[in-house]
């Protein structure tokens, strides 16, 4: 398809899921169909403060989509004072942390000044303030709820999430939360997309999350289902468990990231946000003429069809009413001239996501372009009697199948409580221009916080380039002196791969010291060490050429150092 300047490119990923610490893994497990529901144990849920009477309760939904390490915050890293990175909402860390992941992914530098980065981002109600800090405070003082309105502090509140990111990482755009229930990151996606289109700001970060616990009980035609798995489009559908995750991208006009060499992992064509109004049958019920605009309305705006796209990622409740709505909307909205279409649901996986399950969705539909793999859906054994397959041109895989159409969209949808709908184009990124192999050295500038972290990155690096023997040293090099520097600072000429590994492994090892000047083994310059100073001569002044002259592709980013910071509440 032709570009027409109103495309944003996708140019960063980031995201902590259940049994997934990184998107990488996320998509190993959906290619691998892992279901990364955990089931939760009596002791596990003792652990986590859940009462007596809920556990024994024979409706409780122990299955969960458990994130691990939530407790865990680097607030060094990110200039938190103890006491605040203690009482702070973990949503708003883990959307703060992967924020920054993102950008380092993406090879963007919030803080050169020459971009303003906008943040677009949903959060779940604070379960942490509900169950530990209000819990605690009222324990410890019978007049607490006196102070309830002076609590509720900026650490605490949703609408605080994309602010507190401007602020702990410097950035100048638009800081706007976006409540939509289930849809939030979603429309988040939209709102930063149309934000980018209006030149409201350069480069957006947007997405959601969402931190739960094993609270939920099932009730007959509820929405959390008994065991916690969402069996999205089958008969055995009873609603969806929940879990915890977040999800975060980076977004930017397509034309100004290709300029930069920015990765591209998919481009978003068109996209649209509608309410279903009061056409429905209540308000927690779905609109049939709401999602049927919704999609019509984002293939409308690319000059996209029903017969372009080979993948949907459906918001997919798992419930038999919802999923037969969703079917029937898609349907009427593909019309006649749909093709056969790939229909899934990452609830199947990881269970509802609630505030982050829009931007969970995106990024396994961005992955699934990019990759030209579609992933098997779970749980999908009897269709929904509700659905008429036979009537559309939707299936359900149920094994990972190769995509093998060569232009291959897909749709995303998620809809929010309340009838916010959000529907998103994807399409596989451009095909890269052929180019020459470099020529001569390149500068590698590799940065850290301190030196521990410096020497801890330097081996992540060797040891990726050591496992992606197709990385071009000009890419490398090229994204290195894109990312963000650190205080901690070594940097050298390379000819090759080789002598980079070689290189990083020296450094990793403790190699190089303040001042040093050295010619290293397998190196085209220097191999000097610099600590402690914004500023260097030398091999870094040859960073600007390294800049005009390669791509940004995905590197280790730099460490973090978590720490626990909980407060404890006995059940």
């Amino acid at each position: 398809m032709e570009y027409t300047g109103d495309e944003i490119a996708v140019v960063g990923l980031a995201g902590r899921f259940p049994a997934a610490p990184d998107v990488p893994t996320l998509w190993r497990n959906l290619l691998d169909g892992v279901d990364a529901v955990h089931d939760h144990t009596v002791e596990e849920l003792r652990s986590l403060g859940v009462g007596e009477s809920l556990i024994a309760d024979p409706t409780h939904v122990r299955g969960h989509g458990r994130l691990a390490g939530v407790a865990d915050f680097d607030a060094d890293f990110f200039d938190v004072p103890e006491a605040e990175a203690r009482a702070m909402d973990p949503q708003q860390r883990l959307f703060l942390e992967q924020s920054w992941v993102a950008l380092q992914d993406a090879a963007v530098d919030p803080t050169d000044g020459e971009r303003a980065v906008g943040v677009f981002a949903g959060a779940s109600a604070n379960r942490y303030f509900l169950f530990r800090l209000l819990a605690r405070q009222a324990g410890e003082d019978r007049h607490a709820e006196e102070d309830w309105e002076e609590r509720l502090a900026s650490r605490w509140a949703p609408d605080y999430l994309p602010t507190q990111v401007a602020y702990r990482l410097g950035l100048t755009g638009p800081a706007i939360a976006v409540q939509t229930a289930c849809s939030s990151s979603l429309v988040a996606v939209c709102t930063a997309a149309q934000s980018l289109l209006d030149f409201r700001c350069d480069v957006a970060l947007a997405g959601g999350v969402s931190v739960t616990e094993p609270r939920f009980r099932h009730t007959p035609g509820g929405l959390v289902s008994p065991d916690g798995r969402c069996r999205a489009f089958d008969a055995a559908g009873q609603g969806s468990g929940y879990g915890s995750g977040v999800a975060v991208v980076v977004l930017e006009r397509l034309a100004d990231a290709l300029e930069r060499g920015a990765q591209v992992h998919a481009v978003l064509r068109g996209w649209a946000v509608n309410n279903d109004g009061s056409a429905r049958a209540g308000f927690a019920v779905p609109g049939l003429d709401g999602q049927v605009a919704v999609v019509t309305e984002a293939m409308a705006s690319t000059s996209v069809t029903g017969a372009d796209i080979g993948y949907v990622e459906a918001h997919g409740s798992g419930t038999l009413v919802g999923d037969a709505i969703e079917v029937a909307s898609l349907t009427q909205a593909f019309g006649e001239a749909a093709g056969s279409c790939a229909l899934g649901s990452v609830k199947t996986n990881l269970g509802n996501l609630d505030a982050a399950a829009g931007a969970a969705g995106l990024i396994k539909a961005v992955l699934a372009v990019k990759h030209a793999t579609i992933p098997a859906n779970l749980h999908h054994d009897v269709p929904n009697p509700e659905i008429d397959f036979a009537g559309g041109p939707f299936f359900v895989p149920v094994k990972t199948t190769e995509w093998t159409r060569s232009d291959r969209l897909a749709g995303v949808s998620s809809f929010g409580l309340g009838g916010t709908n959000a529907h998103v184009i994807v399409e596989q990124p451009p095909v890269e221009d052929p180019r020459e192999d470099p020529v001569g050295p390149r500068v590698l500038v590799v940065s850290a916080r301190t030196p521990d972290a410096l020497r801890s990155l330097a081996a992540r690096l060797g040891a990726h380039l050591a496992a992606e023997p197709g990385l071009r040293l000009d890419d490398v090099a090229h994204t290195l002196a894109s990312r963000q520097r650190y205080a901690c600072r070594v940097s050298t000429a390379c000819g090759d791969i080789t002598s980079a590994i070689a290189w990083l492994d020296r450094v990793a090892a403790g190699g190089g010291s303040a001042g040093e000047d050295s010619a290293g083994e397998g190196s085209a310059g220097r191999d000097a060490a610099v600590v402690d100073r914004p500023d260097v001569d030398g091999p870094d002044a040859d960073v600007d050429r390294t800049l005009r002259s390669g791509r940004v592709v995905s590197l280790p980013h730099h460490p973090l150092q978590p720490r626990r910071h909980w407060i404890e509440v006995s059940s």
